[in-house]
């Protein structure tokens, strides 16, 4: 990217009832960014009236869907205004502004697609325990259905550049939008970096339970790699299956040959695995047989 040039900056903040620290953030914003954008995923307070009176481009969601419909929305504004950079900021006041040239640094070096900010790669000292843990957990989900490691799969400080913001919309609603994202991007072999941040936890400001949250990621996570890997989601699913069931088949058959007895119990597991295992294979047979059609109509 052409240092030169006078950058495109934009700044995505999805918000839901931040009226305490929206018109704080925009302010200091402001002086980076030529346009903020955010969006007012259903909030009961003041914080699309404070946005707009602040000279925010405001999206405004009628009820509340989810961290994900905001970064959608906030995606599908992008495009539209078609930005250099897009930097994606949260609303609660937990990243520092002072992080963002970091953040957007390799971006215009032509370093990267997208930038992470991490909270893994400093000093990690300010993050709860319990946030690693599960933080670390979803990651090396995240890291097994990628070809690019990463350290912060969750971090929603983040910086895209423009062919990213093209070639990516996000359609999870809920918290697994920031691995759909990872996903999407290793699939169309984007660089993706990451860079350390500092994160400001004033108490628990989170406004997400970590139990939903690290469920809502995994089964995001689940739903992806179905779809784009079928074969090996179900078929290796069903192979196990079917070989416990072709196992327990052959023990009553031996059983029966020797005693002329027929064990119910082993019986039904027997026949129910080797079920639910061609069941299984005949839907990674499927759902790949439409998943590659479908790829093949895209690319024309």
């Amino acid at each position: 990217m052409n240092s030169d040039k006078k950058l495109k900056l934009i700044v995505g903040i999805p918000a839901f009832n931040e009226e305490n620290n929206i018109a704080l953030i925009i302010t200091k914003l402001q002086s980076v960014f030529e346009k903020i954008i955010v969006c007012n995923d259903g909030s009961s307070d003041m914080t699309g009236q404070i946005a707009e009176k602040m000279g925010a481009i405001v999206v405004n969601h009628t009820k509340n869907l989810g961290y994900g419909a905001g970064i959608r929305s906030i995606f599908l504004k992008a495009k539209e205004l078609d930005p250099d950079i897009l930097v994606t900021f949260d609303a609660d006041g937990q990243h520092r502004i002072e992080d963002i040239p970091k953040v957007i640094e390799p971006i215009i070096s032509g370093k990267a697609d997208i930038v992470i900010g991490s909270r893994f790669l400093g000093d990690s000292d300010e993050v709860p325990t319990y946030r690693k843990i599960g933080i670390s957990a979803i990651t090396k989900i995240t890291n097994m259905t990628t070809k690019q490691k990463i350290s912060d799969s969750q971090s929603g400080f983040r910086a895209y550049n423009k062919r990213s913001i093209q070639e990516i919309t996000p359609s999870e609603y809920g918290m697994g939008v920031s691995t759909e994202i990872l996903i999407k991007a290793d699939k169309k072999d984007l660089k993706i970096l990451e860079v350390p941040i500092k994160i400001l936890y004033l108490g628990d400001t989170s406004t997400h339970n970590p139990v939903g949250h690290g469920a809502s990621v995994i089964l995001s996570t689940m739903k992806f790699i179905s779809i784009e890997h079928p074969l090996k989601f179900y078929g290796i699913a069903g192979l196990g299956f079917l070989s416990v069931g072709l196992f327990f088949i052959v023990w009553v058959l031996q059983i029966f040959s020797e005693s002329r007895q027929i064990l119910t119990n082993i019986t039904l597991i027997g026949f129910g695995s080797s079920l639910i295992g061609v069941m299984l294979i005949m839907t990674a047979i499927l759902l790949y047989s439409l998943v590659s059609v479908v790829r093949e109509r895209q690319s024309r």
